[in-house]
């Protein structure tokens, strides 16, 4: 009975191990293609659930449903115009197929080596077929001075008939074409960035400094004309200050004089003596000082109210 009770066990072993290498599950997510011996048997496997295959000589091969990523890397590529340029592109791609998929790539490593060359060759072939302003610029809107002086010189005013957005069409399109027969759709192609060639760069930084510098000589002599302008005003501003100041003291002082004359005039009539007398007082302040000398006659009219008490 022990010896029983350890086969079945055995047994039981043996079948869950059978059973464990047998049942497989798939995700919504993936797709499955089963080989056997390394090649594929029955259809793709697409449904999510448990599935069943035979143990052992059978091996599932898993691939992605969802949309997967293609980054390529920079090419340097002549356009029409003959002008280098480095483009970078990307792609979204996805498996439709998968035994056509398995049979021709095996993996998305052998997918990507394929995009690459793919890709790379429908960029190639719309990027040389159009002059540079077409790959960069989109529409004819009325370009921003920073766009201008990222252009070249010669490519300021040309009218765009595709542009970038039609071209990356074009390149899908063309790239479309080829990857079906590995089990591939293509999703979308993008131009993710585009850069000059150190020459064409070069020249772009020359262009660059020099719109600067015009635009900064630009400002300087509209500051230049401002200032001239601001300084004539003031001068214009100040002569008109300085001449009505001037009128209006002499308006004082003409009423001053006026007022001063009315009251000698008024002085003098009431006692013109004393008015004299004052007036010499005050030739002998300014004229005598401490250390004046003076020699005159003694009937000198200088001296006459010093002659007498009563001036005679």
């Amino acid at each position: 009975m022990k010896a029983t009770y350890i086969l079945i066990v055995i047994i039981l072993f043996l079948g869950l191990i059978v059973a464990a290498s047998g049942l497989y599950t798939v995700k919504m997510t993936e797709q499955v293609i089963i080989t056997r011996f390394g090649k594929p048997v029955g259809d793709p496997v697409t449904e999510p659930g448990l599935h069943w295959k035979r143990p052992f000589v059978e091996r599932t091969n898993r691939f992605e449903k969802r949309i997967l990523e293609w980054d390529g890397d920079p090419n340097q590529i002549p356009t029409q115009d003959k002008k280098f340029i480095w483009v970078n592109t990307y792609a979204r791609w996805r498996i439709v197929d998968p035994l056509k998929f398995f049979q021709s790539v095996r993996n998305e490593i052998g997918a990507h080596a394929r995009l690459d060359d793919i890709i790379d060759a429908a960029t190639r072939d719309s990027v040389t077929s159009y002059i540079l302003l077409e790959v960069v610029r989109n529409s004819n809107r009325e370009m921003t001075m920073a766009e201008e002086e990222l252009s070249l010189a010669e490519d300021v005013g040309i009218p765009i008939e595709w542009g970038r957005e039609k071209i990356t069409r074009k390149i899908l399109e063309q790239a479309s074409e080829k990857v079906p027969q590995y089990g591939i759709e293509l999703v979308d192609v993008r131009i993710k960035h585009i850069n000059y060639v150190e020459e064409v760069r070069q020249k772009v930084y020359e262009r660059m400094i020099s719109e600067r510098t015009r635009i900064a000589e630009k400002y300087r002599s509209e500051g230049a004309g401002k200032k001239a302008e601001i300084e004539g005003q003031m001068e214009k501003e100040l002569q008109k200050i300085t001449s009505e100041a001037y009128r209006t003291a002499q308006e004082i002082k003409g009423r001053a004089d006026a007022e001063a004359t009315r009251i000698y005039a008024e002085a003098y009539n009431k006692d013109p003596d004393f008015y004299s007398f004052l007036n010499t007082l005050d030739t002998y302040r300014e004229t005598l000082g401490e250390d004046s000398w003076l020699l005159l006659t003694t009937d000198s009219d200088y001296l006459k109210y010093l002659k007498s008490v009563s001036g005679r």
